[in-house]
């Protein structure tokens, strides 16, 4: 069985440690967000649906493969499964996919339903290519939708357009992003959440 692999242990491991590490900082509040990461060419272990993010242990994963086949039985997987998928199929280097529901980024997905950009931030760096502060990054807002097939498409139309996109915002909802690795995704996450933080309060102090 897969779920007894060193590769599959490691990444929940990986998954866990995120999830407590988010939801100390508030990202992730009651049973919001989802995680995923890749296990081999075919298959992603992602969390289950419904367990809060912050208290995951090995009951709070599953695997499924790139088609969406439920692959451990008699466990439910994220409504938002077909959004992790849609990376793995996009770039077989994405090794993880991670959703959080930050009030930072739920607030700027409500006040920019066009999108929005960072611009001139040092920690724009953080992100894959981007070697300069002197640059700009576009954060794209979806509209929220249950229909996922429906959006998991639209983004990937966007990502035929706009393949560096390094995340994108779900109007009202919440924040993706993606990485080589759990630990590069991690990384994006923390990027992103502060370079939200310092739109928001930048807006309420400047004139």
């Amino acid at each position: 069985m897969i779920e007894e692999t060193l590769e599959y242990k490691a990444q929940t491991r990986l998954l866990a440690d995120a999830g407590r590490l988010f939801a100390e900082r508030g990202w992730v509040p009651a049973t919001a967000g989802n995680f995923s990461a890749r296990l081999n060419d075919h298959q992603i272990v992602i969390t289950v649906s419904g367990r809060h993010k912050g208290k995951l242990d090995e009951s709070g994963f599953m695997v499924v493969d790139l088609d969406g086949n439920i692959l451990s039985p008699g466990r439910k997987p994220s409504a938002e499964t077909f959004l992790h998928i849609v990376m793995y199929r996009r770039d077989p280097a994405i090794g993880a996919v991670l959703h959080t529901h930050s009030v930072n980024a739920t607030v700027l997905s409500r006040l920019f339903p066009a999108g929005l950009t960072l611009d001139a931030y040092e920690v724009l760096k953080a992100f894959p290519a981007i070697t300069t502060h002197e640059t700009s990054l576009a954060v794209p807002v979806f509209e929220n939708t249950q229909d996922i097939p429906q959006l998991a498409a639209q983004v990937d139309d966007y990502m035929n357009r706009h393949p560096q996109l390094s995340g994108y915002l779900i109007g009202s909802h919440g924040l993706y992003t993606w990485g080589r690795t759990v630990e590069a995704a991690v990384q994006h996450i923390e990027a992103f959440e502060f370079l939200f933080e310092c739109e928001l309060l930048s807006r309420r102090l400047l004139p």
